[in-house]
């Protein structure tokens, strides 16, 4: 089977941390045999010109290999905040030109693709051009807040209606889907997987020397620093708990950048936590383990997600989790065993943190539960996800060959 994967969302050479849980589900299904997969990852266009937080995207390379996988990256026109109905088709006739040499190259027999608007309505419109299935994976934002925009609402439902099948990393996205009219036999649920060969714990105090991190109660948080993430939610919760005398020894790790730290780091000096908060910036995926390892506790604050990878790689790690439960985080934390989902408030995530500090973790059973959703696992079901959408095509096509053009 030659799949061609097509979404903005993966990683280059510049953003080694971007759309990673892509990467792992496309790396380990290419590995599986009788398999050749490739990805198309376009970039906005951007003027050579040292101006701006798109100026980067003018220095990423046109193909790249990672991981064994070759990645291109064609140029599609947009206008930054504006015009966002106009995205879908945009991407689609800037990236048509190099889809015309790269398929007389690489025959591809089906087309996979990531984020649902704008990625997935270019993938569609490709499809039809090259009269091939797309199967088109939601992540969370695509469905759960683009949904709210009228215009973009119909485009959603447009690709999902056009697309040969859907995945859902959730039920929740699956039902989010369903609601914009796509029938939910064509909508399979394939959550994330973990790497167990990547996140595994280490040693807590040495984790600690490596990264020169206090011996105190460390809760780590891992994201992009942008504000549906909550980290501003988990610093105000921590001022609550640092209040308490036998709280004083709290110390918040953010692992992560993004365009809130300055506000973020405001706060901390607002709030006079600086003794007690590090922010460490953005770190390779491969080294997570090690911060992970380190913490007594994960917390994730966020507003909305699929199914967030961080989730399971600090489960693997051996640390329990605290979160707010909204859309897949229930799908997860299924048991007070591996952590505690609260609501999105600092009074309702300070009584959380509490709470686990006072409770008793099994990390070989957190290990253990992570490890059980493996990434071959995750590239098994997608393989016949695939080979069902390209039977269920093939039959459709074999149909109309049959009943040939319509009489007038």
């Amino acid at each position: 089977m030659k799949v061609l994967v097509f979404t903005t969302l993966y990683p280059n050479h510049l953003s080694p941390n971007f759309g990673v849980f892509i990467k792992e589900r496309m790396t380990h299904f290419a590995r599986l045999p009788g398999h050749e997969v490739r990805v198309v990852a376009p970039v906005p266009y951007y003027p050579r010109i040292k101006w701006g937080a798109r100026a980067k995207y003018a220095h990423l390379k046109s193909r790249e290999e990672i991981e064994g996988l070759t990645i291109y990256h064609p140029r599609y026109f947009m206008t930054p905040k504006i015009g966002m109905c106009t995205y879908g088709m945009a991407m689609f006739l800037s990236v048509l030109p190099f889809m015309k040499r790269l398929q007389r190259e690489f025959a591809f027999d089906l087309i996979d693709a990531h984020y649902v608007y704008p990625d997935g309505f270019a993938a569609v419109k490709l499809g039809q051009y090259f009269n091939k299935p797309v199967v088109v994976s939601a992540r969370g934002s695509d469905v759960n807040l683009f949904a709210n925009f009228p215009l973009i609402r119909r485009l959603l439902r447009y690709t999902l209606a056009h697309s040969a099948h859907a995945i859902a990393v959730c039920q929740a996205l699956q039902e989010a889907m369903v609601q914009l009219e796509m029938p939910r036999e064509k909508i399979t649920v394939i959550p994330n997987g973990v790497d167990a060969d990547k996140f595994y714990p280490l040693d807590k105090h040495a984790s600690r020397r490596g990264l020169g991190l206090p011996e105190k109660k460390i809760i780590l948080s891992v994201g992009e620093l942008i504000p549906r993430k909550g980290f501003q939610v988990l610093i105000k919760a921590l001022k609550r708990l640092a209040a308490q005398e036998r709280m004083a020894d709290l110390f918040l790790v953010i692992v992560g950048d993004g365009a809130y730290r300055r506000e973020l780091q405001a706060l901390v000096a607002e709030l006079q936590l600086e003794a007690h908060v590090r922010f460490a910036g953005a770190q390779p995926h491969a080294e997570l383990k090690q911060w992970y390892s380190a913490a007594d506790f994960f917390c994730l604050a966020s507003e909305r997600e699929g199914w967030p990878n961080v989730v399971l790689e600090a489960l693997a790690c051996g640390t329990p989790v605290i979160a707010t439960k909204v859309w897949g985080l229930p799908e997860i934390i299924t048991a007070e065993e591996l952590g505690l989902l609260t609501n999105r408030n600092e009074d309702d995530l300070a009584q959380a943190l509490a709470r686990a500090m006072n409770m008793s973790w099994q990390k070989e059973a957190l290990v253990q539960y992570a490890r059980a959703r493996t990434w071959e696992q995750v590239a098994q079901q997608v393989e016949r996800t695939f080979a069902h959408a390209l039977a269920r095509s093939a039959r459709s096509m074999e149909t109309r060959r049959r009943e040939g053009p319509n009489e007038i």
